[in-house]
């Protein structure tokens, strides 16, 4: 018995991405989408992040994130914009963060897709 597993578009994997992060399921968004070799960057310079290679790093760099959040005040991202095997999403986030007290960042998350899989998210804010 044979079995044809297809590979997601790009606009399947932003959908689903979308319907992920709408319930705030970032950590789920990394285990189902993302690549082994997944990449993650940051602006240069960052107060915030860095960059991340891999799988297990890239999900550290979140996890590292997530316990220094004291609290959520509002959290929003936009519908996907799909082109090509890019997807854009708008992100808006306002956080008490240990060591940087309350924080807003608005910005543009923008993810590659390669064989059905997440290999870059780029954070612009």
């Amino acid at each position: 018995m044979t079995t044809n597993k297809t590979t997601m578009t790009t606009q399947e994997v932003a959908a689903r991405f979308n319907e992920l992060a709408r319930q705030e399921k970032w950590f789920e968004i990394q285990d189902e989408l993302f690549a082994d070799k997944v990449r993650s960057e940051d602006p240069a310079n960052s107060p915030y992040f860095g960059y991340a290679e891999g799988k297990v790093a890239v999900r550290k760099k979140g996890e590292d994130w997530v316990k220094r959040i004291q609290a959520a005040h509002r959290r929003y991202t936009t519908e996907p914009v799909v082109a090509g095997n890019h997807f854009a999403v708008g992100r808006e986030v306002d956080i008490t963060v240990e060591g940087f007290g309350r924080i807003k960042i608005n910005e543009i998350m923008l993810y590659e897709v390669k064989d059905g899989q997440i290999v870059l998210e780029q954070f612009f804010y």
